[in-house]
């Protein structure tokens, strides 16, 4: 074998070890109709806070990520027929998921919240206080379970997504709309539409509906995969890289509340 032959097989050989030493890919599943948690901007692309945290913690254990969008409903749904690896998606924890699918540690803390117009004379949230008035809410989630629950005498409305409630709320088809505190106050504070409204109320803390916090969901048979998250969730805490993408997004550090 001549030398030049001997280099080709040697390039051979080490183009075949590290194509055998590619990354693995995992796939992301999140909504895309959550900002700014998560969203689609104009040039089709999902960006986001929980998007960015899911990249980076994917950085942190080797993989490559890949980004799947997918409508709140059949989220869960998703994950179990194996469309995504898992879920980053401002999903709370409750016992209730926790029959169908895993999470990690929390990767923030959550609260709820009422929405309702500026000149809103509404100062009590109670059954009695709302009976028979238009309460919004996204289908498929805890803000919605609660309104059920809560509000059985108002006129209780369950949208696809919350920007369909946002809308409906900033036309004045809503009296009061409930929902995660965090994206709510970006919408009343950075949105046009979120002109027509302010917070109202205490914050809706209650562990039967906000659960232990926001995790990420994953089938209950991905255990290593799981543990891999936490490490890497308590690694970019430690080091500072959380903190910055929360920054760009927030004025308070979402994983305490503070």
């Amino acid at each position: 074998m001549t030398i030049a032959s001997k280099l080709l097989a040697c390039s051979l050989a080490f183009a075949t070890l590290a194509g055998g030493a590619q990354a693995e890919t995992l796939r992301l599943g999140t909504e895309g109709a959550y900002p700014p948690f998560n969203y689609v901007t104009p040039e089709g692309k999902v960006e986001g806070f929980d998007v960015e945290i899911g990249q980076e913690l994917c950085k942190r254990i080797g993989a490559e990520c890949e980004v799947v969008a997918q409508d709140w409903d059949g989220i869960i749904p998703g994950l179990l027929a194996k469309k995504y690896d898992f879920i980053i998606a401002s999903m709370f924890i409750t016992e209730e998921r926790k029959k169908q699918v895993s999470f990690t540690e929390p990767y923030y803390m959550a609260a709820m919240t009422h929405v309702v117009p500026k000149e809103s004379e509404i100062t009590e949230f109670t059954n009695d206080a709302l009976k028979g008035m238009v309460v919004g809410a996204q289908a498929g989630t805890t803000q919605a379970d609660y309104a059920v629950q809560m509000y059985p005498d108002a006129d209780v409305r369950l949208y696809p997504t919350q920007d369909e409630a946002s809308l409906d709320m900033a036309s004045g088809r809503l009296d009061v709309m409930v929902g995660d505190m965090l994206p709510l106050l970006d919408f009343v504070e950075k949105t046009e539409d979120g002109a027509c409204c302010k917070l109202a109320g205490e914050p809706i803390t209650d562990p039967a509906f906000v659960g232990e916090g926001v995790g990420i969901a994953l089938r209950q048979e991905d255990n290593d995969l799981r543990e891999r998250l936490n490490k890497a969730l308590e690694e970019i805490r430690a080091d500072g890289t959380y903190q910055a993408i929360n920054d760009k997004y927030f004025t308070i550090d979402i994983y305490t509340m503070k």
